[in-house]
């Protein structure tokens, strides 16, 4: 397993380490989670973004659930 360090100034690392014992886990688990989350919310604003792009260059077809059903045979 890898080790990153980082800098943070006195009142940051109180503020991390009073908010990763409110939830019962490790500064380390806590700074992991919350990096972890940050990149999916990135990851899945990117995809929304390219798919706005794609649906208003009207390269994306859409269907209604009963249209959907249909198509499967439901």
């Amino acid at each position: 397993m890898s080790t990153i360090s980082l800098r943070v100034s006195e009142e940051e690392l109180k503020l991390f380490q009073d908010f990763a014992k409110l939830n019962q886990i490790s500064l380390s688990e806590l700074i992991r989670r919350t990096m972890l989350s940050k990149l999916e919310d990135e990851y899945d604003l990117q995809v929304f973004s390219a798919h706005e792009a794609a649906k208003a260059r009207g390269k994306v077809e859409s269907y209604s659930h009963e249209e959907a059903w249909a198509e499967l045979g439901l």
